[in-house]
């Protein structure tokens, strides 16, 4: 077995996906997996099971490999920084990484550049939520995602969860937006930048339920200022991979930027099938300072729709009846056991006509998450 080029840490879908792209390129991945049957770890050999949070089994996946990147961001900076080091180049950086990890440091930094967020705080009581002014959105600092580590306050009961929950939190004014939008470029330590169309996520019970490549109708100025956007701020924070700004369009016809991510993101899995390049391969380029390639779509239209857990126990079954439903659809399961609500796969729809994709696209997912047949 060639040694490994790239060290992967966590095994989730997304690492999954990168090794897709890895077969592709010739890459060598060693993959850090919190479970031996994590969904990585079904289909990248060179895998070691271990606690992302301890240093030595850090050192042991990373051994002989010269760059490190992630599935997740939760690996301890001051970990990332023992790896540098000691000679591993880890991408994104742990100075880059505080940003997407810690919601009040990555307000803060954004602010700073002058880059447009919702007005917002660090509250340590029901005293600053009150001072800061109803209605708000409470978030945890860290490690909330999908919904989860989030309230909408309209009353101050309502934030009693956020309280309870003894973790750092963030209050944030309630925008008063149109649609949420996603801007996804990929940046290489040498400075090279590639911008993906903008595109808008619909979110369903927090969660991200389809993304439309591109954003229908979205002004040309706030497209362009969109892109532009998280270029800067890609450059700014030092970011190598894929960055996805998460953005929120406002009824009043502005930009603010809601969260980051440094790493493949769920708004950019139609890239896969709808773009010349996917997310995951210029992430991989990126990190291994390779040319990047173009991020144009494909195809007028792109629908990314998720599978969540539901009614279907056995997808593997019901992956015959969708395809043969639906064959025009590309579809992508994650090897994750079902569990209600869970982002277990997802389906991708592309061609000329916006409302056929769609109507594709949301058909196949039903089919796997309902156990429908027509």
């Amino acid at each position: 077995m060639p040694p490994p080029q790239l060290a992967v840490i966590g095994g989730g879908q997304l690492a999954r996906m990168m090794q897709q792209a890895a077969v592709g390129l010739g890459i060598h991945l060693r993959l850090l997996a919190e479970a031996p049957d994590v969904s990585a770890a079904q289909v990248i050999v060179d895998h070691v099971v271990g606690d992302y949070t301890d240093l030595d089994t850090l050192r042991t996946v990373v051994a002989a490999t010269p760059v490190v990147t992630f599935d997740h961001e939760h690996v301890p900076p001051e970990h990332l920084r023992t790896l540098e080091a000691e000679g591993h180049a880890c991408r994104p950086g742990p100075d880059a990484l505080l940003y997407a990890q810690d919601k009040s440091d990555m307000r803060s930094r954004l602010s700073g550049l002058g880059v447009p967020c919702p007005r917002s705080a660090v509250i340590a009581s029901r005293a600053d939520l009150e001072e800061f002014g109803l209605p708000a959105v409470v978030k945890t600092t860290r490690g909330g995602y999908d919904g989860k580590g989030v309230w909408v306050v309209r009353a101050m009961a309502d934030a009693d969860a956020a309280f309870d929950s003894g973790r750092g939190l963030l209050a944030e004014e309630l925008v008063d937006f149109r649609r949420e939008l996603s801007a996804l470029v990929a940046r290489s330590p040498s400075g090279q930048v590639v911008a993906y169309p903008v595109v808008e996520s619909r979110q369903a019970d927090g969660v991200c339920a389809e993304v439309i490549a591109p954003a229908p109708d979205l002004d040309p100025a706030l497209d362009a200022q969109a892109r532009a956007m998280a270029e800067r701020i890609a450059t700014e924070l030092g970011v190598t991979g894929i960055l996805a700004v998460e953005l929120f369009e406002t009824t009043d016809g502005r930009l603010l930027v809601n969260e980051l991510a440094m790493r493949p993101h769920n708004t950019g899995h139609w890239t896969i099938d709808g773009a010349h390049t996917s997310q995951f391969e210029n992430h991989l380029r990126a990190v291994l300072d390779l040319p990047l390639g173009p991020a144009g779509a494909r195809s007028p239209w792109a629908v990314m729709v998720n599978i969540l857990g539901g009614a279907v126990d056995d997808l593997d079954a019901q992956r015959a009846v969708a395809l043969a439903a639906v064959p025009d659809v590309r579809v992508h399961l994650y090897g994750k056991a079902v569990k209600a609500g869970r982002k277990v796969g997802h389906v991708t729809a592309y061609g000329p006509d916006l409302d056929d994709a769609l109507f594709r696209a949301r058909h196949a997912a039903h089919l796997f998450t309902d156990g429908v047949t027509s």
